[in-house]
């Protein structure tokens, strides 16, 4: 594997394993800095989200990046006050004007609002069907709102972007993911940093001769799961990429596996706050 490396997704797309989160980037010039520096060190992927307020950045670092656009995988989300059918649709041109992009590569719901993420996702298959997005998705599922799209999509969700790290490693979703062909995308994928200074992590990133975070990160990729790390400081961001010249040993990735605490940094989908 290397920074490009890709998944296939079930319709054939191919969506790179490791990109830029861009969350809480709300200064202009720093946005812009750490994304030209993201694309230069390598990341072919970009998610950001209507929430962030940062789409018109993304856009332009993009464009002025002087890579193709099309050899650069954005994806964006649908905030929960613009949930609905219609409302999705209306929101997606929104974003798209920002963003400054004929199409989007991905399309997510932020998170499954009780009353109106089934009829998000079913604009998600409008969008799809019109070309205006490549790949369909979801952020924020469990597998009882996976279940009721299942029930009654045209198109499965071909991504699932939740909070993911060795603290809350959600094996039985990646399961039930993995049976139905949806990729899983790990946000937050080093626990808000609260996963660095697990004393087992020190000591495999010691053995090594790699740091907290590397080690973190590329047991993510052995683990098959998709990774999305946030950063602005131009040393972070190429060091977050330099984990394809080493590989975890099996008794290393048990031992992370000793990790899990089902322990969230952020909220669970079932108990959110919608009303913000």
């Amino acid at each position: 594997m290397n920074i490009q490396s890709t998944k296939t997704l079930t319709n054939g797309i191919e969506m790179p394993r490791f990109g830029l989160g861009v969350y809480k980037m709300t200064e202009r010039d720093e946005t812009l800095q750490a994304i030209d520096k993201a694309l230069k060190v390598g990341y072919r992927a970009i998610d950001t989200a209507s929430l962030y307020g940062n789409e018109v950045e993304v856009g332009e670092a993009i464009r002025y990046s002087g890579i193709k656009r099309e050899d650069i995988f954005v994806t964006t989300k649908v905030w929960n006050t613009d949930q609905g059918y219609d409302e999705t649709l209306r929101a997606f041109e929104v974003s798209l004007k920002k963003l400054n992009m004929d199409y989007l590569d991905l399309y997510l719901t932020h998170w499954a609002v009780p009353e109106t993420f089934e009829e998000t996702y079913r604009a998600i298959e409008r969008l799809y069907d019109k070309k205006l997005i490549r790949a369909t998705g979801v952020s924020n599922h469990h597998e009882h709102h996976l279940q009721k799209l299942l029930s009654k999509a045209n198109i499965a969700p071909m991504v699932n972007q939740v909070e993911l790290h060795p603290y809350l490693q959600q094996e039985a979703l990646k399961a039930f993911c993995a049976e139905h062909g949806i990729a899983v995308t790990a946000w937050s994928p080093l626990g808000r940093g609260g996963v660095l200074d697990n004393p087992t992590i020190l000591e495999i990133a010691q053995e090594i001769g790699k740091t907290a975070a590397q080690v973190v990160l590329r047991w993510h990729l052995q683990k098959d799961t998709l990774i999305i790390p946030k950063s602005v400081t131009a040393s972070r961001i190429e060091e977050n990429a330099q984990i394809y010249d080493f590989e975890l040993t099996q008794a290393q990735m048990d031992q992370m596996t000793t990790l899990n605490r089902d322990h969230r940094f952020g909220q669970d989908p079932d108990n959110f706050k919608f009303n913000f």
